[in-house]
């Protein structure tokens, strides 16, 4: 199925889950946050919360610095 991560287009399984989506695109930061649409997803939800084609997921990672 087809979804677009952060402005480009991708190919996912079916019912692909935020988690193996974040595995699968190899984020490593230990802070993210992922919305979907204009909703923000709690972490608690990033293992069950399955993917629909079409979706336009966001992913954010936090940088600290000063």
């Amino acid at each position: 199925m087809k979804i677009t991560v952060n402005g480009e287009e991708r190919e996912v399984k079916e019912g692909t889950t935020i988690k193996e989506l974040v595995d699968q695109l190899g984020i490593k930061a230990p802070n993210y946050a992922v919305a979907v649409g204009m909703e923000v997803i709690p972490k608690s939800e990033y293992e069950t919360y399955r993917l629909k084609e079409g979706d336009r997921v966001e992913i954010v990672t936090f940088v600290g610095g000063g």
